[in-house]
């Protein structure tokens, strides 16, 4: 084989040149703290790491989103809490207005208290969230959820029945908002007797009893819209100067001895002037009402001077049921969406490892081993700089230096 100059300067150029680009490779992971490049480097890697970087930044986005719900969830459980707050000081001021000792300047004063409660509670309904929606409106979150029809002297809902979800997993979505006809629309007013069906119009129907009275109207109302009309109709025989029969719907179900004139059965009571034959009323039917209808009800009644004693009682019952039923539903409310807030941190610690472990994996597959990759700088380095002299130390050698 003939040596040249000229293939002694290529061989060693060749050398340095390879050593040249190893390390700037080496220098280029280091910087960039990755094993992989470029795709032709480790085409399956890259391929892998692509699909991890996808679930990576869709986990970035549900827990943006899971951040969001649960702002929201904390948000419309603060509301539903100061609502219950004040349902509840309207009960102690129910009870308190109960008291026979009462005038009617302090009925008027804790009329004035609770009309300023329901104020309150009326701006805490049309509460807004954070992008300017109203929190109870369902749907129709750009629209006020209730406003005071003055045609009707009423408090109407003007959303709707859905509910808004926000996407925080893979094929999990949870409800962020509560509409109010869920909320509040469904509250139960208490079991009654119907006033303008007694006849004859002397006697008189009043629930003294409610627990007895809820028991016997469920086990007696009938719903039925094709019923007989006189299927909800409660009728006192007297069968006697001391007894009578009860029937509903015709069907007598009941008797009983009664003294004076008064018969009490089954939580109610009916009282009657002269010896009538019977006494007929009908069950009122089962109604709901909203929390501010029903303040509105008991602030009329604490500054309606018309009204007999009995009467005030009734009403003071009829406000007691439904502001406790209306708070029952709140805390219902309240139940349910703590489920709701519980569900969202478990998924977000769910999606908190899930990323990590998305993220472990892509690491795995293209970034580096700084320790590793220092090494093989190092020693890339190492031959470039030994290639480097070798050639110097070549170029000035001749034949003539060989033979000497």
């Amino acid at each position: 084989m003939r040596l040249s100059n000229n293939l002694m300067f290529r061989n060693n150029l060749n050398t340095i040149l390879n050593n040249q680009q190893e390390v700037n490779r080496a220098q280029q992971q280091v910087n960039t703290q990755k094993r992989v490049l470029t795709a032709s480097d480790d085409p399956s890697a890259i391929a892998s790491s692509m699909l991890y970087t996808d679930k990576i930044q869709s986990n970035e986005q549900f827990a943006k989103s899971s951040s969001m719900l649960s702002s929201r969830l904390e948000m419309e459980e603060s509301v539903l809490e100061n609502i219950k707050g004040a349902i509840a000081k309207a009960q102690t001021l129910t009870v308190q207005a109960g008291n026979g000792a009462l005038s009617d300047a302090d009925r008027e004063g804790v009329a004035a208290e609770i009309s300023s409660l329901k104020e309150s509670i009326f701006e805490l309904m049309n509460a807004k969230s954070e992008d300017g929606g109203f929190i109870f409106a369902g749907y129709q979150d750009s629209k006020q959820a209730y406003v005071y029809n003055s045609g009707t002297g009423r408090y109407e809902y003007q959303g709707d029945q859905g509910q808004h979800s926000i996407k925080v997993a893979e094929g999990v979505s949870i409800k962020s908002s509560d509409n109010g006809f869920d909320v509040f629309e469904k509250a139960s007013k208490r079991l009654d007797v119907d006033q303008t069906t007694i006849v004859p119009a002397t006697s008189t129907v009043y629930v003294q009893e409610q627990g007895a009275f809820d028991t016997f109207h469920r086990t007696n109302y009938n719903a039925d819209p094709t019923a007989p009309a006189n299927a909800n109709t409660v009728t006192i025989n007297f069968t006697s100067a001391t007894t009578f029969d009860l029937q509903v719907g015709g069907t007598t179900i009941d008797s009983g001895t009664f003294s004076g004139n008064k018969v009490s059965i089954n939580g109610f009571e009916v009282t009657f002037t002269g010896a009538p034959a019977s006494i007929d009323f009908d069950l009122e039917a089962p109604q709901k009402q909203n929390v501010l209808n029903t303040l509105d009800d008991l602030v009329n009644t604490l500054t309606d001077t018309s009204l007999d004693q009995e009467q005030y009682k009734q009403a003071l019952a009829d406000a007691t049921v439904g502001l406790d039923n209306a708070k029952n539903l709140v805390s219902q409310t309240q139940s349910v969406l703590g489920g709701r807030l519980n569900t969202t941190k478990r998924i977000e610690a769910a999606n908190s490892d899930l990323d990590i472990n998305n993220k472990l994996s892509k690491a795995n597959l293209v970034e580096l081993d700084m320790a590793e990759a220092i090494t093989e700088l190092t020693k890339h380095e190492t031959a470039l700089q030994a290639s480097q002299a070798t050639f110097g130390r070549l170029s000035n050698l001749s034949l003539l230096d060989y033979i000497r």
